[in-house]
């Protein structure tokens, strides 16, 4: 029994991560009907900002991070504004590669700059323990990723439905012509949107950095788990996001338990192809701010 509550608990918080992962590349899709290739490479950007920051200036993780959203989305709404809201009113297929050309150039880049060699960033929590007892061993790591990350969906889900520019991203999402009749600048509310989806990318970015190696290549990997999480939640839908993240985190974790480790992430895509059976737009409905 013990070593299943272990699973169950450890898909959980892995769950709650996920769901970070894949919140901008929900974001993105439901409000402008595009698919962010290079999602996972700006991500993993960012993890290298973070770690050149807190190695080369010596500055504190939040203090790198702080630095770090800065900078990404600076670089967010340059790509936004001068590449993807260019041929956005082109169709899917032209701003799908524009993003398709910028993973590859973030990963080209990466390699350059850092080679392929493997690093992590040290958390304050490293190898701590924030529950031990007969049922279950808790990482603290873990456990601090899982509360950031649904604190961070909570409030980007209130961004999104409560302020002025979130009413502006969801009527430009909803429907651009008459967004644009009642005032508003369809192509700045894309720029907020990738934004507000690079910074969550950010913080993304430093849980998975500290929990994880990573290397110039990993956003790949990251990607196709962002996939799964948008597409089991529901595309564009914020709090799917995070139910998305936990059903993808516990099938996972309980699939290695029973099946072993090796079928771990197969049993969680047949998870999520079973789900997209019955489900086929996803858990929740295909609307930003839900």
């Amino acid at each position: 029994m013990e070593p299943f509550v272990q699973s169950l608990i450890q898909g959980l918080l892995l769950g709650g991560m996920y769901a970070i992962i894949g919140v901008g590349l929900s974001l993105v899709f439901g409000i402008m009907k595009l698919t962010n290739i290079a999602h996972g490479d700006l991500m993993i950007l960012s993890s290298f900002f973070i770690m050149v920051f807190v190695t080369r200036t010596g500055v504190n993780l939040f203090v790198a991070l702080l630095l770090t959203i800065m900078v990404m989305v600076a670089i967010g709404a340059l790509i936004q504004k001068f590449l993807i809201n260019r041929v956005i009113t082109k169709g899917a297929e032209p701003a799908l590669l524009v993003t398709f050309g910028l993973s590859i150039i973030i990963q080209n880049i990466l390699t350059l700059v850092f080679r392929a060699d493997s690093q992590i960033i040290r958390g304050p929590l490293a190898g701590v323990n924030a529950v031990s007892s007969k049922w279950a061993t808790i990482s603290g790591e873990y456990l601090m990723n899982c509360v950031i990350s649904v604190a961070v969906i909570i409030t980007l889900a209130l961004i999104i439905k409560k302020t002025y520019i979130g009413r502006a991203i969801r009527a430009a999402s909803s429907n651009p012509v008459t967004a644009e009749f009642m005032g508003v600048n369809t192509s700045r509310a894309y720029i907020y949107a990738m934004c507000i989806a690079v910074a969550a990318g950010c913080i993304a970015g430093l849980l998975v950095g500290q929990t994880f190696v990573f290397y110039p290549s990993k956003g790949t990997e990251y990607l196709i788990i962002a996939f799964g999480v948008v597409v089991i939640g529901g595309m564009g839908s914020i709090i799917g996001t995070l139910l998305g993240g936990i059903i993808l985190g516990v099938s996972q974790l309980l699939g290695a338990h029973f099946a072993g480790s090796g079928y771990m992430v197969l049993i969680g895509y047949v998870v999520m192809l079973v789900l997209l059976t019955f489900r086929p737009r996803g858990l929740l409905s295909n609307m930003a701010g839900k």
